[in-house]
């Protein structure tokens, strides 16, 4: 079936594919926003939900903040921010109930707001309240649109100089995945096109994600990505935490579980977690079905993390075509807005 490239074509009607395939060069595009209205910054806020958010997870994995850096995921905000916060209000379509509440409880508090938003009521404010806005490029799935907030939430860092060399690391990460990128395109047969066979043999079971502390939120984009693109559960975790309580849950019934689970490793893991990885799998051996170990490649830390997360996009698109569904529209979620706008 994925090797019907009629059968990809009328099911994909989004060309879903063909967007993953381009979503690299999102980390070129050149944003140019002035910031130098901003004070002295002690802490750093996104607030962001699902796929407006990851691009935060992502900066956490990849590097190492000089202050405190959260992320916020809800209506309310943390009690410290204040007029020395940079809160980033992060939502693709702009009109994210919990991320327009909580930009309004931030400036109740007189923090500094920078905006990340295609359009929607967040450009809005931005544009009423004069807040700095890095307008993402329309027209995508917000879990699609994951470099283009990366790039701006890289350049924002730099030009606010919290931070050097994250926009050059960007863009050479963007060449090397246009290049690992061709092995995966739909012309390429299955038998040597890792998305499709890792596709095939997740199909039909529920996948569980885990990494370890670098891969974490390339974990959590697979699970978005199943979810939202293959229609298919799944669920994450990460070392060294599984093993303080999920390996237990391996153990007992049902003997025969219906689940695939997926071990995304890196080069740049600590060498207690490849341990932990290895002696958690013998233990568990017989108990959990076998995982599949995916193997970051990369010359560094961003290029296994994007390579990880640009495989995943590819994985998750050809699971929908086996599973018979649109890889882009997500309908159930758009129909809970409008059910939830009634209230």
């Amino acid at each position: 079936m994925l090797d019907d490239l009629k059968y990809i074509h009328n099911r994909d009607k989004s060309d879903a594919l063909g967007e993953a395939e381009k979503s690299p060069a999102q980390l070129r595009h050149e944003f140019k926003v002035e910031l130098k209205t901003l004070n002295k910054i002690d802490n750093i806020v996104v607030a962001g939900m699902g796929g407006s958010a990851l691009a935060a997870s992502l900066f956490l994995n990849w590097t190492s903040p000089d202050r405190p850096f959260i992320i916020n995921r809800q209506y309310d905000i943390p009690g410290f921010v204040g007029s020395k916060t940079l809160f980033v209000a992060s939502s693709y379509s702009g009109n994210t109930a919990e991320t327009v509440a909580a930009l309004n409880l931030a400036a109740e508090r007189r923090a500094q707001i920078v905006v990340m938003a295609s359009g929607g009521k967040l450009a809005a404010i931005a544009a009423d309240r004069s807040y700095p806005i890095y307008v993402l490029p329309g027209g995508l799935q917000p879990r699609m649109a994951v470099n283009y907030n990366l790039r701006a939430l890289g350049e924002m860092i730099e030009s606010l100089g919290l931070m050097s060399d994250i926009v050059d690391q960007l863009e050479t990460a963007s060449i090397y995945l246009e290049q690992a990128v061709l092995s995966w395109r739909p012309d390429v047969a299955t038998a040597g096109n890792l998305a499709k066979e890792l596709a095939e043999e997740i199909s039909g079971k529920s996948a569980v994600i885990y990494a370890g502390p670098r891969l974490s939120a390339t974990a959590y984009k697979w699970k978005i990505s199943f979810n939202e693109t293959a229609k298919n559960l799944a669920f994450y975790n990460q070392w060294p935490e599984f093993n303080h309580n999920e390996i237990m849950g391996w153990t007992s019934h049902p003997v025969e579980k219906p689940f695939q689970p997926i071990e995304l490793r890196s080069s740049f893991d600590d060498e207690r977690i490849a341990e932990r990885f290895v002696v958690s799998n013998r233990l568990l051996s017989g108990r959990m079905p076998h995982p599949l170990e995916i193997q970051a490649e990369g010359n560094n830390l961003i290029e296994q993390m994007l390579w990880t997360v640009l495989l995943g996009d590819f994985v998750s698109i050809y699971l929908a075509l086996l599973n018979n569904v649109d890889p882009t529209p997500v309908d159930l979620i758009e129909k809970l807005k409008e059910e939830l706008k009634k209230n």
